[in-house]
This record gives structure tokens, C-alpha cells and sequence, in this order.
């Protein structure tokens, strides 16, 4: 007699494997900045770590091969701080995390996030220095880093950042020079205001970059 089958394993032949969650960075890393983040709205709430594909949770925009490139988290009453967690995502081309009260210092492996175009951090508590790795953030063109409190001086190794159209860090606490070369020879003074030890334009030969920090 032929043994009896259930229907319900020709299905999951038919299927394939089941997909791991673990095989998921870009999953991975959104669950992980959501448990570092304070969220009194719920404004995650959509955001299920049981979903293997995130591209279908709220504020994320992904492209064609279901790849994150966009978390609008603007305005959303966050606080806490981030990890080096969003540096997985790689498709990521625009962040916008500005107006909430996320601490802490900016981790320095955004540096990997190879096709961002557009960080907006602006209006928040980060603390610390700008981190230096953003210099290979060759893509990038629009970073406001304005209303923290960023000390330390401006890297100079920004100033490779040659589609770099808007760069905004007003109303910190940095000290130093401000650079001159490369995108910065056309970046308006308001850029640069309301740094009670920024020191003005670099003097090449003169003062140190980093003079009065």
C-alpha cells in the first residue's frame, strides 16, 4: 500500500526553503535601531521583526530589489541613541532622522553607507565630533548636521566631498577653522553660524586648522 503524503507537503516543496531571518542585515539592522530608539507614539509600530522583507513597513521606501533606500523618521518624538547598525544598510541613499532628541555621538559607520545622498540629522542632542569617515560618502550632496551639540573641529577630509551641495552645521559647538577648499569655497556663512569657537575661514600656512579647540 502507498504510504498516505499530506497535501501540505507538496506545498512547501513547491515553495522552497523557508527564508531565514537571519539572512536579512537590512531587517536585522532596522529591528536593532528600533530597539535603541524611545518611540512614546508608536510611530514603529508596523515595523515586525517577523517580516523577513521590511520594504512593506511604515517609512521605508525600498527600490526594485527590495532594497532599503529611504527611512523618512523625521519629526517623530525619538530619543536614545543610534548603533553602528545602520552602516548595513547599503542602498541606503536618504536618512532623515532630523527634529527628534536622539543622543549620543554620530557613529562613525555611516561612513559605509555608500550611496547616501542626503543625511539630515538636524535638531537633535548628538554630541561628540562629526565623524571623519564621512569623507567616503562620495554620493553625498545635502548634509545638515545643524542645531546639535557637535564639538571639535570640521574634518578636513570633507572637503573631498565634491557633489556635496549643502552642508549645514549651525548652532553647535565646534571650534577651529573653517575650511576653504573643494564645496566649501561656496557654502554661505549662515553654514557655519552660532559656533562660539569657530574662528572663521582657514589661513593656509598661518593658523592651524584647529586653532582655539
Amino acid at each position: 500500500m502507498t504510504p498516505f503524503i499530506p497535501l501540505s507537503f507538496f506545498f512547501l516543496l513547491l515553495q522552497g526553503p523557508l527564508p531565514s531571518f537571519s539572512t536579512n542585515s537590512e531587517g536585522n539592522a532596522l529591528n536593532a535601531l528600533r530597539s535603541r530608539l524611545s518611540d512614546p507614539h508608536n510611530v514603529l509600530h508596523s515595523w515586525d521583526p517577523t517580516l523577513v522583507n521590511p520594504c512593506t513597513w511604515f517609512h521605508v521606501t525600498c527600490d526594485s530589489n527590495n532594497h532599503v533606500t529611504r527611512l523618512d523618521l523625521g519629526n517623530s518624538n525619538f530619543s536614545g541613541t543610534l548603533g553602528p547598525e545602520l552602516g548595513e544598510l547599503h542602498h541606503l541613499q536618504y536618512l532623515e532622522l532630523y527634529r527628534n532628541d536622539i543622543r549620543g555621538e554620530i557613529p562613525k559607520d555611516f561612513g559605509n553607507l555608500k550611496k547616501i545622498v542626503s543625511l539630515d540629522l538636524y535638531d537633535n542632542k548628538f554630541e561628540g565630533e562629526i565623524p571623519k569617515s564621512f569623507s567616503k560618502l562620495k554620493s553625498l550632496r545635502f548634509l545638515r548636521l545643524n542645531n546639535n551639540k557637535l564639538s571639535g573641529p570640521i574634518p578636513r577630509q570633507l572637503t573631498r566631498l565634491t557633489n556635496l551641495k549643502i552642508f549645514d552645521v549651525s548652532n553647535n559647538i565646534l571650534c577651529g577653522t573653517i575650511p576653504v577648499d573643494g564645496p566649501f569655497a561656496s557654502f554661505p556663512p549662515e553654514s557655519f553660524a552660532n559656533n562660539s569657537k569657530l574662528r572663521g575661514p582657514e589661513l593656509k600656512g598661518l593658523v592651524s586648522y584647529n586653532f582655539g579647540c
